[in-house]
């Protein structure tokens, strides 16, 4: 599974990542990881524009970078200009598509650290499994990993120059790819856009190259049956009767696995103090961007006003899809008859979280006191609309919309 403990946005990946290549050279390689389309390959050629003649960008999945002797003559390059100036920067594009990526780059750095040469090197990988895999196979020491993940509705807002309600509302309803922006007006061009850059090479290229994946059209399956039960706990029984071709219960669940190291979907476990009850439980389905949601399902995202339940599952889902992403360990709980949309560990503190839209009871909410009941090291939160804070202030539980979540967060509690 991915270290949530290395998770950052994109600002904050931009800023680390700045601030250690202004370290002396030769340092330690800076690995990037993350969804495709977020700004990995935006955060190089930043780099390279800034350094001017002591950067070399490189992206390895281009056709040149395949022919014969293309890597060799890149650092034969890279090398003399070492040795002319302070500080060159090898900036390595998709690095996972360079057979053996791990074991040409360790022998690499070896002879730069060896040769003391002032040369600092950034890689981009669009998946964390196999960098995660080969790193520490044959990097150990030589390596920091930093884990971008989708963008947030507020630095969406900040990049775009959007109003905050018109942030949150392209948030919901078709994520926050930053490439797709500007396609919004025309949604199937929109569409095929999240399919032809994100989907189809995260399953059709990333996952089948950089895993032993037997039954290709399986995984599509398994993917498919995600988009459809996303916020909602489903047995991987239940996925089996939804699939096509037959697979067993410990293939779906390694593919569920390697849909989370592709930043696709999250399988969030059940809360338990028990280990062995949480890896017993259903899986709760998160897609990790509502636009992959919308740009899978057949209906256009929900209208507030005509599809009040579909729209409040969509809206959960990006509530604890953006945690998840902030690098929140995120869970779900439930006890017949109790149940509680997500439970979150972190830096935000520890929160049982219950996410509403429109009018509810406050019987609705049994769920989320039973379980601090049961935990009171949980503070219990209410999502909801602004029109709803009031007529439950005097409950004693944190009440904050859930427009005001996806902007900005929650602010950690006093233990």
């Amino acid at each position: 599974m991915i270290d949530k403990g290395f998770i950052l946005s994109f600002q904050e990946s931009r800023d680390l990542l700045k601030k250690r290549l202004a370290e002396k050279a030769p340092g330690r390689i800076q690995l990037l990881v993350g969804p495709r389309q977020i700004g990995k390959t935006t955060l190089l050629l930043e780099l390279e524009k800034q350094l001017g003649e002591q950067a070399f960008y490189v992206a390895l999945d281009s056709p040149e970078a395949s022919l014969p002797g293309f890597w060799e003559k890149f650092w034969t390059k890279v090398e003399q200009a070492a040795e002319q100036t302070k500080t060159v920067y090898a900036l390595l594009d998709e690095v996972q598509v360079l057979p053996n990526w791990s074991v040409l780059l360790k022998t690499q750095w070896d002879r730069i650290a060896r040769k003391k040469w002032p040369i600092h090197i950034v890689a981009t990988g669009s998946s964390a499994l196999k960098l995660a895999t080969d790193s520490r196979e044959s990097l150990a020491g030589r390596f920091e990993r930093m884990v971008l993940t989708h963008w947030s509705c507020s630095y969406f807002a900040k990049i775009f120059h959007l109003p905050p309600d018109k942030s949150v509302s392209i948030f919901v309803q078709t994520g926050a790819y930053p490439g797709a922006f500007l396609y919004l007006n025309d949604f199937s061009r929109w569409k095929a856009y999240v399919r032809d850059a994100i989907v189809d090479p995260a399953i059709g290229r990333d996952l089948m190259a950089l895993a032993p994946i037997r039954k290709p059209a399986l995984l599509r399956q398994v993917f498919a049956v995600c988009m459809e039960f996303a916020g909602q706990i489903i047995s991987l029984q239940k996925i089996m009767g939804q699939l096509q071709d037959e697979g067993a219960i410990e293939t779906i669940a390694y593919y569920l696995a390697l849909l989370e190291e592709a930043f696709l979907v999250a399988a969030l476990s059940k809360y338990s103090p028990k280990e062995i009850r949480m890896r017993a439980s259903p899986p709760k389905i998160v897609v990790l961007s509502n636009a992959l949601l919308a740009a899978t399902q057949q209906n256009p995202p929900p209208n507030p006003e005509l599809d009040p339940k579909r729209f409040g599952a969509w809206v959960e889902n990006a509530c604890l899809a953006y945690a998840w992403n902030a690098g929140q360990k995120v869970r779900y709980w439930r006890e017949e008859p109790y149940e509680v949309d997500a439970v979150f560990e972190g830096s935000w503190g520890k929160w049982a979280v219950e996410v509403k839209t429109g009018r509810f009871p406050s019987s609705e909410l049994a769920g989320l006191f039973e379980f601090v009941r049961r935990h009171p090291t949980f503070h219990p939160l209410v999502l909801c609309e602004s029109s709803q804070l009031q007529s439950i202030e005097h409950l004693p539980v944190l009440a904050i919309s859930w427009q005001q979540f996806l902007l900005q967060g929650i602010t950690p509690q006093p233990a």
